[in-house]
């Protein structure tokens, strides 16, 4: 087992409970297809070289055991906690650090560009800081990585708002903590993030033809 831990965050890509904001636009059906495709290539992207790190997969709800091992056969599954984000954050750090860990971070499954290479770099930083951030272009971030726990770095933080990475980081300075930031990185959450990141995400699309076209007519690229 490897001292240095990827966590990864994933949801049951059920219709409705994923990518909600986007499913306002294209529907809950294709916002739930479009995550699953998402999750699937963050979880290719950050397989490791062995020795590079130990890779978890932490889902939610936790009620989807089943059918997560029914779509990511051979991966390690945790359920994630109840609660928040901060005390699922919170729980999966702690349990990370239980097993061995010294370095550990924690990505999501809503930010498509994130790697192995992502978590490698995130990982080398912890060499010298407490904290790495990986800030989302909406406010908040998609990686978040400690060398030790610290769980009030996410707890009371006002989720899912712009304040996300300013109050982790309010709290990082309060705590004197040493803190690195990594790329700054877009979650595909709404028409717009689906249009800016368009070039890059049809390629990932190409083995789902409908649903690519689905995407394309709702942003207007003609196809």
């Amino acid at each position: 087992m490897s001292d240095r831990t990827l966590v990864v965050f994933v949801k049951e890509p059920r219709p409705g409970a994923v990518k909600t904001r986007l499913a306002a636009a294209v529907g809950a059906e294709t916002a739930a297809e479009l995550y699953r495709v998402l999750a699937e290539a963050v979880l290719e992207a950050t397989t490791p070289v062995p020795g590079e790190y130990e890779r978890l997969v932490f889902f939610d709800p936790p009620e989807a055991r089943r059918a997560l091992r029914e779509w990511l056969p051979g991966v390690s599954l945790r359920a994630q906690a109840q609660g928040d984000l901060g005390a699922r954050l919170a729980d999966a750090f702690a349990r990370a650090f239980g097993r061995g860990a010294a370095r550990v971070v924690i990505v999501g499954s809503d930010a498509p560009f994130v790697s192995r290479e992502t978590a490698l770099r995130a990982l080398a930083a912890l060499d010298a800081a407490d904290v790495v951030l990986g800030p989302a272009e909406d406010g908040g971030y998609y990686l978040i990585g400690l060398r030790e726990p610290h769980p009030e770095l996410v707890r009371g933080v006002d989720w899912s708002t712009p304040a996300v990475l300013e109050q982790t980081l309010a709290r990082a300075v309060a705590a004197r903590l040493a803190v690195r930031q990594l790329e700054s990185l877009r979650d595909v959450d709404t028409l717009d993030d689906l249009r800016a990141e368009w070039p890059a995400l049809e390629p990932r699309l190409a083995s789902r033809p409908e649903l690519l076209q689905v995407l394309a007519r709702r942003i207007g690229v003609p196809r």
